[in-house]
């Protein structure tokens, strides 16, 4: 009786367990089936939306290419951003330390006459002509703008300190042969040495602020007469003690950019990574703050750099600002001869050069509106780096 019993119960189990194996193969068969549907479906929406973009593009093509058979477009001015040398320290010698020579940046093209539509009535050049001069960049000045520059890998790009100067080696256009170099080697990290274009007389006016000496609303009183824009590097020191200069230079319609929190006398390639970044982006951080303003252009301290510190100003979505003209400007109690020192601004002249000027000298501000009469004389026209 009780083996019946025991045999009844290891029957009821075996049917127990095959009831649930047969329950899980129907469950996963119909896991996999579901899978297979929904894979199908996918698949077949894919290939529409890919056949309907195709033929989107194509009929885009198509509209573009009557478009072009009627009109022109002109091309668009390339940007680049001039470096200075620290204020109230040491500028780079003339010839680079260290092998190092600058490199130039890209060049801006003027937009071309369309001679088969009637010209319009000329209007009144302004300073806003300058700071848009083709109509494509409709921000206002005062706002700023945010950069999306592709990131790169720093990990084991060069640490060597470098110590920027543009070098006395010219070429056929006068151009600082040392700024070509640079540019060709740091370009592709958003670094401007020059503006690459010798077809065009165009001259990017820089200006640096390390502390005020009382000559800055002289420069900004020229440069508004004469139609003149230019970007001012600050300091943090600079922005927290005149914040209604710093104002000003956004409400004339100048650009401001960036010189660093602490401007440190050895260059922020000098730092670690971390150091690096709060020196730009705590500089970044409280003129956003303070005054509404986000900045997209660096000059290094003393244009001390390398190319490590190069990428990673990159990364931080900023272009790296040197030059391809500066002098011993900046030595408040050793000041040079106004007239030599125009003669040397006027002779050095080149196409798509990147000026640096300290506007804690005296000597400077007594001889910009000469420089900027001059140097139209000879068919050069001041643009805005942006």
């Amino acid at each position: 009786m009780q083996q019946q019993q025991k045999k009844r119960r290891r029957r009821r189990r075996r049917i127990k367990w095959g009831r649930l194996a047969a329950y899980i193969v129907i469950l996963v068969a119909a896991i996999f089936a579901i899978r297979g549907a929904i894979g199908l479906l996918t698949k077949s929406s894919d290939e529409k939306k890919t056949k309907q973009g195709t033929v989107a593009n194509e009929n885009g093509q198509q509209k573009d290419s009557a478009e072009a058979d009627k009109a022109t477009l002109p091309s668009l001015d390339e940007e680049t951003p001039a470096d200075g040398e620290q204020d109230g320290q040491t500028e780079p010698d003339s010839s680079a330390e260290t092998g190092t020579e600058g490199t130039g940046a890209d060049g801006t093209d003027a937009k071309p006459e369309d001679t088969s539509q009637p010209q319009e009535e000329e209007k009144p050049f302004s300073l806003a002509d300058l700071d848009n001069p083709e109509g494509f960049d409709e921000r206002p000045a005062a706002q700023g703008f945010t950069l999306e520059n592709q990131q790169v890998d720093i990990n084991g790009l060069d640490t060597t300190r470098l110590d920027w100067g543009q070098g006395g080696d010219l070429d056929e256009w006068n151009r600082p042969a040392g700024c070509m170099q640079y540019q060709e080697k740091y370009g592709k990290y958003n670094a401007y040495f020059i503006v690459d274009n010798p077809e065009k007389k165009v001259i990017y006016l820089t200006i640096d602020e390390g502390y005020e000496n009382g000559y800055t609303p002289q420069f900004l009183d020229i440069l508004k007469e004469k139609n003149v824009p230019a970007v001012f590097f600050v300091t943090q020191s600079y922005a927290r003690d005149n914040p209604d200069l710093v104002q000003r230079i956004i409400d004339d319609g100048h650009e401001l950019g960036n010189h660093s929190v602490t401007h440190p006398s050895q260059g922020v390639s000098s730092q670690s990574i971390e150091e690096q970044t709060n020196e730009v982006m705590g500089m970044h951080n409280y003129i956003k703050e303070n005054f509404g303003y986000e900045m997209h252009l660096f000059r290094y301290p003393a244009g001390i750099f390398s190319e490590q510190s190069a990428a990673l100003l990159n990364n931080l979505n900023y272009k790296s600002v040197f030059w391809s003209f500066a002098y011993l400007d900046y030595d408040v109690e050793n000041q040079p001869d106004p007239a030599e020192s125009l003669q040397k601004l006027v002779n050095c002249l080149h196409p798509g050069a990147l000026y640096l000027v300290h506007a804690e000298s005296e000597t400077n501000a007594n001889i910009l509106g000469d420089f900027i009469d001059q140097a139209r004389a000879q068919g050069y026209v001041f643009k805005l780096f942006e």
